[in-house]
């Protein structure tokens, strides 16, 4: 924690320098994500599902911590689902304020995708508000299996371009096979096939991808908007409308890069 006080306090001395302004001149510090965990600066609950930009902004926190700052740090709480069971309860903290910054009301009733380390499928009504939502260890799962199993010398994670028969035929095999048996064929394809490290990062790729397209294409809404890392990205368009016939909607590079700060923005002003 003193690392990140330290980390924080110094970023906003040089923001600062580098702009040619004072802590008066600042309203406030727009903070969301882990930084009000356990683990962060500022503790907080979650919010409730349902819950949109006006409940986002009515549940904020204004917090001086004058061992950084004197600027007032405002922080924007996480959501949660609620329910009795395992399968109704899941936590968000970063993806609301991330959603928020890409949400567009003519999309209407969709699925938003933010795939990640922790990749969020959360659905949204026709209000705008978070509905529902779900989490799953896509972006964890790839890193591992590629860099602490015996595909780790079949998996190119730094592979650019994508063969989308190759991706297609993992996700069909995973569908049909389970995930399991269908990441043992990646290795069977470099060893033994002769296929190149595109087509076998392609395959293991539209294999690992399958749970998390199933999950999208269970919750029964036909469009679906993506954000995230770009190739992550395009190959879950490719799978989902090749295969699963759903309208989908790509963000652009700006518009993911910019999505939590907008967000926060969005959120604060309430608008």
């Amino acid at each position: 924690r003193e690392g990140l006080q330290e980390g924080i306090r110094s970023g906003i001395s040089s923001l600062l320098e580098r702009n040619g302004m004072s802590e008066k001149n600042v309203i406030c510090v727009l903070a969301s994500g882990m930084i009000t965990s356990e683990f962060g600066l500022c503790q907080l609950e979650h919010i409730k599902a349902p819950a949109g930009v006006t409940q986002l902004h009515e549940s904020m926190a204004t917090v001086m911590l004058e061992d950084i700052s004197h600027i007032p740090f405002v922080f924007i709480r996480g959501v949660k689902t609620c329910g009795q069971s395992l399968e109704e309860l899941d936590v968000m903290r970063g993806e609301e304020t991330e959603l928020m910054g890409i949400i567009d009301a003519a999309y209407g009733e969709c699925v938003y995708v933010l795939p990640g380390s922790h990749s969020k499928i959360i659905r949204v009504d026709a209000q705008g508000q978070i509905s529902d939502f779900s989490t799953m260890l896509t972006g964890e799962m790839i890193s591992a299996l590629a860099g602490h199993t015996i595909l780790r010398d079949a998996v190119d994670l730094e592979s650019a371009d994508i063969d989308t028969e190759y991706l297609l035929r993992g996700y069909d095999h995973a569908a049909r096979e389970g995930i399991n048996k269908s990441l043992f064929k990646v290795r069977v394809l470099k060893s033994y096939m002769g296929c190149g490290k595109d087509q076998v990062y392609s395959f293991f790729l539209g294999a690992v991808l399958c749970p998390e397209i199933r999950a999208i294409v269970d919750g029964g809404v036909s469009t679906v908007v993506i954000g995230g890392r770009a190739q992550i990205r395009n190959a879950m368009g490719e799978i989902l409308t090749s295969r699963e016939g759903k309208r989908v909607i790509l963000l652009d590079e700006e518009t993911v890069r910019m999505s939590t700060s907008l967000g926060a923005i969005r959120i604060f002003e309430n608008e």
